[in-house]
């Protein structure tokens, strides 16, 4: 007699949690943000624009970000976290050039990610308030950072804490122009590049011999 039970068939097994889930989304909004605001600004970027270029419903944007102006600061960080992690190796390696090991990992960086670093650049002066304030937060972090490390260095060991922050913050506005030079140039001319790492690498070094040469009060 033929078995009229049905055969059970197993559930497929997830291989991704929820969480897992959540996150994957919310990396596909803020991917899909950067691809439009390759050629504009965040202020002119609606939540609805955003949504369909993640391939979700405009709703369930907010199971993510609180607001578009939320969605610009996790781009800040995003963009910042891992440079300022990858330059505090290269300061601690005291077997390296410090110097040129800082460019060439700032340089490598912008090239791997010029998407974020245009973005930084534009929104650092742009009308987004709170994503203008992520940003100076990011590079006063990087200051501070930098500001600690001068001060372990044995010929820097009596200078004032106000002299010791104005040399990071050459140092990190130095950085900053040389981020907007790579920008400029044309990523498949090496000749242009290695002269903008180049010249980078001389303004580093003419604001370590001023600091070299200064008597701190």
């Amino acid at each position: 007699m033929p078995n009229s039970r049905r055969a059970h068939t197993p559930r497929p097994v997830e291989t991704h949690t929820r969480a897992e889930r959540k996150e994957r989304t919310r990396q596909t909004l803020l991917d899909g943000a950067l691809r439009l605001l390759a050629h504009r600004s965040l202020d002119g970027l609606s939540l609805r624009e955003v949504a369909r270029e993640a391939h979700i419903v405009p709703t369930a944007f907010y199971r993510h970000f609180e607001s578009m102006d939320d969605l610009g600061v996790a781009l800040v960080e995003q963009s910042m976290r891992s440079l300022r992690q990858m330059i505090r190796d290269a300061r601690r390696n005291p077997s390296a050039d410090i110097i040129r090991g800082s460019v060439t990992i700032l340089a490598k960086q912008v090239r791997a990610h010029e998407a974020h670093f245009r973005f930084l650049t534009r929104e650092r002066y742009g009308g987004v308030i709170q994503v203008q304030r992520a940003i100076a937060t990011e590079l006063r972090l990087f200051t501070n950072e930098l500001t600690i490390d001068l001060a372990r260095m044995p010929a820097l060991g009596k200078w004032s804490t106000d002299d010791l922050e104005m040399a990071a913050d050459l140092m990190v506005a130095a950085m900053l122009s040389i981020v907007l030079a790579l920008l400029e140039v044309d990523p498949h001319d090496p000749d242009d590049e290695r002269d903008v790492i180049s010249q980078a690498e001389r303004q580093l070094r003419v604001i370590a011999l001023g600091m070299a040469s200064w008597r701190s009060e």
